[in-house]
Parts: structure tokens; C-alpha cells; sequence
């Protein structure tokens, strides 16, 4: 068993995961379902094409200035 990381953002009415190891994206109407479907994503997408290296990911956050529109 590995782990991975799971990007969740809201879009309109639906929620999408992302994971950024493998690139794999999935949505649902809640957060458990989007990151359930993205768990079955993934998990068919490593059947396919199996990663030869771990890999590891950084996440940080960084500023940017906002101007306002009128």
C-alpha cells in the first residue's frame, strides 16, 4: 500500500481531487465522494501504468498581488 496526496477544490455545484503524484482527477458531490473516486481513478490508472520511482510532493503557498476591477 502507498499514499498520495489528494487536491481538493470546489467548482460550482461538484468537488474535484487531484492527485499530484500521479496526475489522476476525479470529482463528486461531496468531498468523501470525490476523494473516493479519485482513490478508484488512481488505483485503475497504477493497474495501466505502474510508477517505476517513488515520488515525493512538496506543497507550499506563495503570494500573488490582486488588483481590484472596477
Amino acid at each position: 500500500m502507498q499514499a498520495f496526496t489528494a487536491v481538493v477544490h470546489k467548482e460550482e455545484e461538484m468537488y474535484v481531487a487531484e492527485c499530484p503524484e500521479v496526475g489522476t482527477v476525479s470529482q463528486g458531490k461531496t468531498i468523501e465522494e470525490a476523494v473516493s473516486n479519485l482513490k478508484e481513478a488512481t488505483e485503475l490508472y497504477l493497474d495501466e501504468f505502474p510508477l517505476t520511482e517513488e515520488r515525493k510532493t512538496l506543497m507550499t503557498t506563495f503570494e500573488v498581488a490582486v488588483s481590484a476591477k472596477a
